[in-house]
């Protein structure tokens, strides 16, 4: 069995697999990561190998500590990958974003994939028909985006995300949800339309926290999977397992 572990920045995330199939995911604040890797390794005798995945902080020292009890991979640059990096600077392209693409290869071998991960920021990937990855974009995240206008302005209010009723926002929280929301929406919608126009048999995947929120308000056709990453995951692990 595989033990997944990602380091996003807010939360860790905590996967177990049999093969393919997610068997457990948990999340957890990195100050729990330990003691909740204690609870999975009792109920999961056969966790073996891990994977850990860190944009966030995961110091040294707990890295050291799992690596005694466990076989670990520590994805990086240098990790063993089933596409080719074409970004001009593979040494900066995030564990994550290298994730997403492997899970892309492992569910839609030989196909122009564009992922979407809205998370804490939001990212763009893109791999093409020859498994070769180009890049993508990142911006800000939808919460981000709320906390910003609070941040940087007087007066206007910090809120929870919100589906607008209207694009014309009749108080200042409903420009804020409007602004927010909509805008975004529209953003990730405009990118799609971008990459479509230039590969019309394009396969679109979002992922990340603020999946569920998006995937119902987004008119184009996507595959929605919240556990797009921790597959990716998975599948490095059983990818290097067996070189």
């Amino acid at each position: 069995m595989n033990l997944i572990i990602d380091v996003g920045n807010s939360y860790v995330k905590l996967a177990v697999f049999k093969g393919s199939e997610l068997l457990d995911r948990r999340v957890v604040l990195l100050k729990a990561v330990e003691d909740e890797i204690d609870v999975l390794a009792k109920h999961y005798l056969d966790l073996d190998n891990v994977i850990i995945s860190s944009v966030g902080n995961l110091d040294k020292l707990t890295v050291k500590s799992i690596s005694k009890r466990f076989n670990v991979l520590v994805l990086d640059s240098n990790t063993k990958l089933p596409f080719k990096n074409l970004y001009s600077t593979p040494k900066t392209l995030g564990v994550d974003r290298i994730a997403l693409v492997c899970s892309s290869i492992k569910k839609f071998s030989e196909k122009n994939v564009l992922i979407i991960d809205a998370g804490t920021c939001v990212t763009y990937d893109f791999i093409n028909i020859n498994n070769e990855y180009l890049g993508g974009a990142i911006s800000p995240g939808i919460n981000m985006r709320y906390k910003a206008l609070n941040n940087f302005t007087a007066k206007l209010p910090l809120l929870d995300k919100e589906i607008p009723e209207s694009i014309i926002g009749n108080s200042t929280e409903a420009s804020i949800h409007s602004g927010v929301v909509l805008g975004f929406l529209k953003e990730i919608e405009g990118v799609i339309e971008c990459y479509e126009e230039k590969y019309s048999d394009l396969t679109v995947i979002l992922t990340g926290g603020d999946t569920k929120f998006l995937s119902k308000q987004l008119k184009s056709s996507i595959f929605a999977n919240p556990n797009f990453l921790l597959e990716g995951l998975n599948y490095i692990l059983q990818f290097n397992s067996n070189e």
